[in-house]
């Protein structure tokens, strides 16, 4: 019966070269392979007859049956690299590259037109000694409202104009609290300014729910609301122009006292009315005004010994006046046609 097996292993190697020869894929190989080393393979109906073999000559047989199987997988590995080979080659000259063809152009990126315009901002103020801050953009209650003088009772509070989060928090509404922070932290004198991103309930063409704003601090004895005038003027002149008009009207708020609006005369009909000014000729870009007297008191500033300026802008508003675009949502729309113009 030994003698039988051996003739049978010996069998298997001339049929699976001569199954070899007509495999066209390596699809075909692996079906070769399971039907010659498979569970149902033949090599495995030959182990099926050990069972007949005396137990002497099982070590024998086990040993001829591992060599032959070896031998036909030496066999079938060779055949499998020269398909990789072939298929590779193959591969190869359908994904033959034309150099001479003209390559892809590579579009060069640049800064948005927001950045670049934050950048220039904070590069006029940085040059007159300001320096900037940060803060965070979960606030709580105490900096962005209480401690800037603002009433639990102010407008300002209420859910249609203020993101509430959890635990009493909110998205801030403006980087003031930031100059809670700085002056909580430094004595006077100081210079600051301080921007990022400010949440509020707000979406149509001239505003959004999120936009990044810069305000500006100044603390020192005998700061005055020329001193104000002075920088809010030659910020203006830089960011725009030497003949660009600058007003200053009466307004509220409930951290600085008098407090005023900023006007710059239309720079997109030059004065003479147009849609975007409402046929005023005049446009306002900030909110500004001497500190209140009861926000240094919650710092702990001396009231009777120093005195200091604020004032605050939205950086698209003033991007939007410089490059005369008509609405604020083409900033966060992503689209390359409005992007490319600001390369």
């Amino acid at each position: 019966m030994l003698d039988e097996i051996a003739r049978q292993l010996d069998a298997l190697l001339p049929s699976l070269e001569e199954e070899l020869k007509r495999a066209k894929s390596t699809s075909d190989l692996e079906k070769i392979r399971v039907g010659y080393l498979g569970r149902k393979g033949k090599l495995t109906a030959i182990l099926k007859s050990f069972a007949t073999l005396d137990p002497s000559e099982r070590p024998s047989a086990g040993k001829m049956v591992n060599d032959a199987k070896d031998r036909l997988l030496s066999v079938i590995t060779q055949k499998a690299e020269e398909f990789r080979k072939d298929e590779f080659a193959s591969r190869l000259a359908q994904e033959t590259l034309d150099i001479t063809l003209p390559g892809a152009a590579l579009i060069p990126g640049h800064p948005h037109p927001i950045s670049k315009v934050l950048g220039e901002i904070e590069e006029i103020f940085t040059s007159m000694g300001f320096v900037s801050e940060e803060g965070p953009d979960i606030e709580d209650d105490y900096h962005n409202f209480e401690a800037l003088n603002t009433p639990p009772e102010h407008p300002a509070r209420d859910l249609h104009d203020t993101f509430y989060v959890e635990g009493g928090l909110l998205l801030r509404t403006h980087t003031s609290p930031v100059q809670i922070r700085v002056m909580k932290r430094q004595k006077p004198p100081l210079a600051i300014i301080a921007s990022g991103k400010v949440y509020r309930v707000d979406l149509d063409i001239s505003h959004s729910p999120m936009f990044v704003q810069v305000e500006g601090l100044m603390v020192g004895e005998d700061i005055t609301f020329g001193d104000l005038k002075g920088v809010i003027e030659a910020f203006v002149h830089q960011i725009f122009s030497k003949e660009v008009a600058v007003r200053f009207r009466p307004h509220f708020f409930p951290f600085t006292e008098p407090s005023a609006e900023v006007d710059i005369r239309c720079v997109l009909c030059g004065g003479a009315g147009c849609r975007v000014c409402k046929m005023s000729g005049w446009l306002e870009i900030m909110g500004c005004g001497m500190v209140h007297p009861a926000v240094f008191e919650i710092v702990g500033y001396p009231t009777e010994r120093v005195t200091g300026f604020a004032f605050g802008m939205g950086v698209e508003r003033i991007t939007m006046l410089k490059y005369g675009i008509n609405d604020i949502r083409l900033f966060y729309e992503n689209d390359l046609r409005f992007l490319k113009q600001f390369s």
